[in-house]
């Protein structure tokens, strides 16, 4: 098993972004990569939905050999994880929004969370608020189309740049200084962040925690790929390939897949 593939699903090209970070703390490992892009975004959905989407990700992933499964999508994460922790008999590492560093590190005691619906009204995300954020100022504030636009390659567009000015305002007028990233579609929009945020404020995501718990699970479980041969890297989508194209960068072959 241990030269399997890890495999990594999402509501769409975001996870991509996790899919960077395990792969550069974890070069050797194989990896096949899921873009349910038809259904993004997963943040509107009721958790029936996601939940269905979910199993049907994880059964093609489980069909195609994967050893662990990565649940890229911090909706899918709060909304199904339990179910598939309990139905699959294969290791899951979920998403969920950094709260815990930005509350524990905040000077202002004022942090701003950026998340898509299904993450902001989830129990998880309730519980872990609760649990490190009950003692400082949290603006929350709904993506509502910013998962869409990066779907259809207008990640650079003007109409991103308004949407992200009107998102932060409350924030910026608050005092923040960490913006926690609640979606793994946002990190490609950090550059654009940076610009429209106070320098003071940091950003900050789930990526690299995710992959270093990658790393660790498969180690407990002796799962980790020790062999030196290159990587074999597979991207499926259901959406347009030249979106996840553009956003990794690299001359990685992605396929359409009708699922």
């Amino acid at each position: 098993m241990s030269s399997n593939p890890i495999g990594i699903f999402d509501s769409g090209v975001g996870g991509t972004s996790i899919w960077k970070e395990i792969h550069q703390l974890l070069p050797h490992e194989h990896t096949i990569y899921l873009s349910d892009s038809v259904n993004a975004p997963y943040g509107p959905k009721g958790k029936e939905t996601i939940t269905a989407l979910s199993i049907k990700n994880t059964e093609l992933l489980l069909k195609k050999g994967c050893k662990l499964i990565v649940v890229a999508c911090n909706t899918a994460t709060t909304n199904a994880i339990n179910y598939l922790r309990q139905h699959y008999n294969v290791p899951f590492i979920g998403i969920e929004p950094a709260i815990k560093p930005a509350a524990l590190h905040t000077k202002t005691n004022a942090v701003g969370i950026l998340a898509t619906k299904g993450t902001l009204s989830s129990a998880l995300f309730s519980k872990t608020s609760g649990e490190f954020a009950q003692h400082i100022n949290v603006i929350e504030r709904e993506g509502k189309g910013i998962v869409e636009l990066i779907e259809r390659g207008k990640l650079h567009s003007e109409t991103m740049k308004s949407l992200l000015t009107v998102y932060l305002e409350p924030m910026i007028k608050a005092n923040i200084d960490y913006l926690v990233l609640g979606c793994t579609h946002y990190p490609y929009l950090t550059p654009i962040l940076s610009e429209l945020l106070p320098n003071h404020v940091r950003i900050i995501d789930s990526g690299a925690a995710v992959a270093r718990q990658t790393q660790a699970i498969l180690n407990e479980n002796s799962l980790l790929n020790t062999s030196l041969i290159p990587a074999k890297n597979e991207f499926y989508t259901n959406g347009d390939p030249e979106v996840i194209r553009s956003l990794l960068g690299g001359d990685f072959d992605v396929e359409y897949l009708n699922f």
